[in-house]
C-alpha cells in the first residue's frame, strides 16, 4: 500500500456551530413531530417517545454548550 492511502484531512471547524444550529433545530422538529404522533400511540410507546424526547433534549443542551466553546474559538482567533 502506498502511504498516501491513509492521509488524514486537516480539522474544519470553520462551520461547526452552523452545523450545530442546524442539528439542534432538526431535533427540536422531531421532539414536535413525535409529541404530536403520541396522540395515536400506545401507552408503551409513548413512554419509548418520551425517553426519546428526554434524550433529545440532553442532546440540544450539550450542542448548545459546545456551541458556545466554538463561538469562543473564534473569537480567540482560532482560525482552522
Amino acid at each position: 500500500m502506498s502511504d498516501t492511502s491513509y492521509k488524514s484531512h486537516p480539522d474544519d471547524r470553520s462551520d461547526n456551530v452552523e452545523k450545530l444550529q442546524d442539528i439542534i433545530e432538526n431535533s427540536l422538529k422531531n421532539i414536535d413531530e413525535s409529541e404530536a404522533a403520541m396522540a395515536f400511540s400506545t401507552e408503551e410507546d409513548q413512554k419509548i417517545i418520551k425517553q426519546k424526547n428526554e434524550n433529545r433534549q440532553a442532546s440540544i443542551e450539550a450542542m448548545r454548550n459546545e456551541i458556545k466553546e466554538e463561538e469562543a474559538a473564534r473569537k480567540n482567533g482560532f482560525t482552522e
